[in-house]
């Protein structure tokens, strides 16, 4: 068996390079600086791709890439990555938010204290030769309010550092839960356009999405506090350049430290360069040899877990779900993908419209997104091929499709311990299935409604049929005329006389006349096969 190709086209930690060649379980390819033309004679037979920030993920290299199955980024952003482009592939891509916490938190309140006591200016003037006490006049941290825009893992450490420097702490981040903002010992203020009026010092730590870009403009900047002081150690373009510059002009902004711009490395004619209020370095926010040790072996670490264990950690685009998560929701993802090929399979309208999951009892005590993903998966693979659709791209294959997919819970889960139920509607059909566990093992338990215990594995006949006396003998005799063979049985009526549901677990699959003979008998109301 050929090993898995690993290619890291940037440099990262030796020792997460090592990790991966440890035991052989990887054919380990170190190769960096390459242009795009050797990148895409190299990517083709590669199943992951390491990359920092200088190698561009592009859709050339993505549509090149026949086996990727993950790209991992050794640092927080992936803007040189096209994660749409990945994810409608399949692809996996994850970062290392942890690793370079400390120190873009270190660099971002290193740049704080040089702009509040200009620190590189007056470096730069004892170097000249030059003795300017008074020119170089700052401002203390202490009693100060500090405003920190988004507060992840790097704004919670930089809060942290502020406090203890004896600032006043103010947060804005529309995902922070007061409880957490209590934790940390910082205000939290619920509008940017409020927030920022009360600041003395303003620290960015946002990503940037078509909603954070230039969160910092013209009209933003004139709601700030005359003489604020602002750092930008996150991503560039959170900052309106042009902007700034004209705000600076004006006195509105005391001065700024960015680490990072909308284009780098900043042209020669940049219009900030020489605006002596302002402390430049060139994105150095991880440049440090713990970070970048630590962010190395953590993506080689993730890689490697990715492709060998299936366990997905810090995924931009796709639930991360590690070992103990794994534990929990293991045996519902095959259950899950199982009961979506089952509907697939059942259901007679292909223009399905709402595909809807509801988790009952103890499994709601766990992440469920891994889970959808893998009913989806199943659902879809029936129509559109195991190559098309993964977890990963599942649900945005389903929403190509115009598939809504719904999840729902109930603490009570009735008859049952644990209860996943998968439902499908459109254009006035529904058909439905639900499944459970006896113990470890996985039983369907419900088919459109009605009880039934059945193994959802191998061929399955499903029969309705009118209750009436010698189905089991008949139904018994055609397979067994024809050399199938009945592994399990299981039957159940809605009444005396009624309509029976019959789910046969069969050794063999059917031919398509042996069904056609099943459905011609008289009181077969309908008949059919499904492969799980």
């Amino acid at each position: 068996m050929d090993k898995l190709k690993v290619l890291v086209a940037d440099p990262i930690s030796p020792r997460g390079v090592d990790d991966l060649k440890s035991d052989g379980a990887f054919d380990v390819i170190f190769q960096t600086g390459l242009k795009e033309d050797e990148l895409l004679a190299i990517i083709p037979d590669c199943a992951a791709l390491i990359v920092r920030s200088e190698t561009k993920v592009n859709q050339r290299v993505l549509a090149a890439a026949k086996v990727l199955r993950v790209v991992g980024r050794a640092g927080v952003g992936v803007d040189n990555v096209d994660v749409e482009a990945a994810t409608a592939r399949g692809v996996i891509v994850m970062n290392t938010p942890d690793g370079n916490t400390i120190s873009t938190a270190e660099h971002a309140f290193s740049l704080l204290v040089s702009i509040a006591r200009t620190i590189p200016q007056a470096s730069a003037s004892v170097v000249a030769g030059k003795w300017e006490r008074k020119k170089f006049q700052g401002v203390e941290l202490y009693g100060k309010t500090l405003a920190i825009l988004g507060m992840g893992r790097i704004g919670s450490e930089l809060a942290r550092r502020a406090i203890a420097f004896g600032m006043r702490v103010l947060a804005y981040d529309p995902y922070m839960a007061a409880s957490r903002a209590r934790a940390l010992q910082v205000e939290l203020i619920e509008g940017l356009d409020d927030i920022l009026p009360r600041a003395d010092f303003i620290s960015m730590h946002m990503p940037l999405t078509p909603e954070t870009k230039h969160m910092l403009d013209t009209r933003r900047l004139a709601l700030c506090k005359p003489g604020v002081r602002i750092v930008n150690c996150a991503r560039g373009g959170l900052v309106d350049e042009t902007a700034l510059l004209a705000a600076l002009q004006a006195g509105q902004v005391a001065g700024a430290a960015l680490d990072v711009f909308e284009t780098e490395p900043p042209p020669a004619d940049f219009p900030l360069r020489n605006d002596p209020r302002l402390v430049f370095t060139p994105h150095l926010g991880a440049s440090t040899a713990e970070a970048q040790e630590s962010v190395g072996i953590e993506i080689a670490a993730a890689v490697r877990a990715a492709l060998l264990d299936g366990v997905i950690r810090n995924a931009v685009n796709a639930p991360s779900l590690d070992a103990k998560t794994l534990a929990v929701v293991g045996p519902y993802l095959d259950l899950g993908a199982k009961l979506g090929r089952f509907l697939a399979q059942t259901t007679s309208n292909r223009r399905t419209e709402l595909l809807s999951i509801n988790y009952s009892g103890k499994v709601n005590e766990a992440d469920t997104g891994p889970v959808t993903r893998a009913v989806v998966k199943g659902f879809l693979e029936v129509a559109m091929g195991t190559e098309s659709v993964n977890t990963v791209n599942a649900l945005a294959r389903a929403g190509e499709r115009g598939l809504k997919v719904v999840e729902t819970r109930q603490n009570v889960p009735g008859d049952f311990t644990d209860l996943l139920e998968v439902s499908l509607g459109g254009s006035g059909e529904t058909v439905s299935v639900a499944g459970t566990f006896f113990g470890a093992k996985p039983r369907i338990v419900q088919i459109n409604g009605q009880h039934i215990e059945a193994r959802p594995e191998g061929v399955l006949l499903l029969l309705e049929n009118r209750d009436v006396p010698g189905m089991v003998g008949k139904i018994g005799s055609l397979l067994g005329e024809r050399g199938v063979n009945i592994a399990t049985m299981s039957l159940s009526r809605d009444a005396e006389g009624g309509k029976a549901l019959t789910v046969i677990n069969l050794d063999s699959a059917l031919g398509d006349d042996t069904l056609a003979h099943i459905r011609a008998d008289a009181d077969i109301l309908n008949a059919r096969a499904v492969t799980l």
